[in-house]
């Protein structure tokens, strides 16, 4: 489960990629793939994937227990070769790390 805690100590990557026309489903299903694989590496806590409504974007927020970690899963030899498609299935993709500041529930 996502840890969405102020002072928690996790790094989080939240990351928007556009989906070229009719291609968000393919999109999805690419980084569903990938968010399998995340799950099995060191720091892993959670992965949330999110469509948007229009059919164009997904968003993947992330947490792992720290940058260092989140790093070196991202330079795995098996992450590498595996999934340059996502960026061929997608128009633009932003990708930026985050702590979280407030939370009111």
């Amino acid at each position: 489960m996502p840890e969405i805690t102020a002072g928690a100590g996790c790094v989080t990557q939240i990351t928007v990629a556009e989906a070229e026309e009719g291609k968000q489903d393919a999109l999805l299903a690419l980084m569903k793939e990938r968010a399998a694989f995340m799950a099995r590496q060191p720091g892993f806590i959670s992965i949330s994937l999110h469509r948007s409504l229009d059919g164009r974007r997904v968003v993947n927020y992330v947490q792992w227990s720290n940058r260092e970690q989140l790093t070196a899963a991202h330079h795995t030899d098996a992450f590498r070769e595996k999934w340059p498609e996502v960026g061929n299935a997608a128009e633009q993709i932003g990708l930026d790390l985050y702590e979280v500041a407030h939370v009111e529930a």
